[in-house]
């Protein structure tokens, strides 16, 4: 086969014009270095002791007592179990109505709280056959006794503070549900 001399195309190639000239008030948008997470502005009406009505969740109608915000923006709340039986959550402040009852929770220790105490451990994902997934029953989660037991220490702290207040302790263990008529809008809490 007889073999041929390539032709020189990059010089045309390097005197051709470009098909587009970029207008001169185009902006290149600027590379952001790194991206932080704030916590979310804690409501103004929610103060640590404040007693809030939770409205989604397993617990909504409940009310409970906030006893700080979490790093991650969530509301550390608590019933006391004792009351009303709302364990320690973490719950959003959107899903929540800040009532005007107030205690005073500043001696209640709650710096061993943070997010990665309610975090979830880590589980080793299992295949199922088809017979395990039909008829096998779902494993009961036991609570840990270090739950258990921080559940009481902040009980035994904040009760007696509940108890101080007169009907404090009802109005904690009280529902709360509107009927047809009320108007949320136009309420006090």
């Amino acid at each position: 086969f007889p073999v041929h001399a390539k032709k020189a195309q990059e010089a045309d190639k390097a005197t051709k014009a470009p098909k587009f000239y970029p207008a001169d008030d185009v902006s290149k948008p600027v590379p952001k270095n790194s991206v932080t997470t704030k916590s979310a502005k804690l409501r103004s009406t929610i103060t640590p002791g404040t007693v809030l009505i939770v409205l989604s969740g397993r617990f909504r109608g409940k009310r409970v007592v906030f006893l700080k915000q979490l790093e991650s923006g969530l509301l550390l709340v608590t019933g006391p179990f004792k009351v009303n039986g709302v364990p320690l959550r973490r719950l959003n402040q959107a899903f929540v109505i800040a009532t005007s009852t107030k205690i005073d929770v500043s001696k209640v220790n709650t710096a061993k709280f943070t997010d990665s105490y309610f975090a979830k451990p880590a589980e080793d994902k299992k295949k199922k056959s088809e017979g395990d997934f039909l008829f096998e029953e779902p494993e009961k989660k036991e609570l840990s006794a270090e739950k258990v037991e921080d559940q009481k220490t902040i009980d035994a702290a904040v009760l007696p503070l509940v108890e101080a207040v007169p009907d404090l302790k009802a109005y904690l263990g009280s529902l709360f549900s509107l009927k047809s008529g009320d108007k949320p809008h136009a309420m006090s809490f």
